[in-house]
């Protein structure tokens, strides 16, 4: 699986570190993580938590992704931009049971984390449970197991709503405001891992156009 990290502007300091404690759960799963920015608090490629949303849609349904990591100072709003695409369902996530439980009771494909909200000594601990708890196995097992075959059942009903409920990727970076996608999509090494992993042509196009 691919993991893409995201952060945006107001956690950027800690892309370092957030971007090391992924990656090393992540390849303990045989999983690979792309670092989509911001590197850094004076990284000139500033990103909202809005821009954090259209990112993660660009990669998810570009399958240039399979897994978004994104978060901001309290998750919240990272999260609600997330959800307004298609393709991505996204769950605020703040505790390794809070993973474990959206990965295989929801199967999402995508976790908002509160970067700055009561993160203090041993953060990047509980960013290491976070991870690990995510990642430990294949999303939609469900829990408890009397209740796999209901959960499995809403997720695919949920797919189908949002299916209806949203239009495609395409038609909505036509429709966005140019500059603030523009900007979502201008990190230095979004071209060099979007275009190098990127399933679908269309969406390629439709960025091709944009950046």
């Amino acid at each position: 699986m691919k993991i893409a990290l995201i952060n945006e502007n107001s956690q950027a300091a800690k892309n370092e570190i957030i971007f090391n404690t992924l990656k090393k759960v992540a390849e303990q799963y045989g999983h690979t993580v792309d670092n989509y920015g911001m590197y850094g608090a004076d990284d000139p490629n500033s990103l909202t938590y809005v821009q954090n949303g259209i990112l993660a849609a660009v990669l998810l349904n570009s399958k240039a992704a399979d897994f978004v990591v994104t978060g901001c100072g309290t998750g919240e709003g990272a999260m609600l931009a997330c959800n307004s695409f298609p393709g991505v369902l996204c769950g605020h996530i703040e505790s390794p049971l809070d993973a474990y439980l959206f990965t295989q009771v929801n199967d999402g494909n995508c976790v908002a984390l509160p970067f700055a909200e009561n993160y203090g000594w041993g953060g990047e601990l509980n960013l290491q449970y976070i991870f690990e708890k995510l990642f430990v196995a294949p999303g939609g097992g469900g829990y408890p197991p009397e209740r796999v075959e209901p959960e499995q059942r809403n997720k695919k009903i949920l797919d189908k709503v949002k299916e209806v409920t949203h239009t495609d990727m395409v038609t909505i970076l036509k429709n966005l405001d140019r500059e603030l996608v523009k900007g979502a999509l201008s990190g230095s090494k979004f071209k060099e891992l979007f275009f190098a992993n990127c399933k679908d042509e269309a969406i390629a196009n439709a960025v091709k156009e944009i950046v």
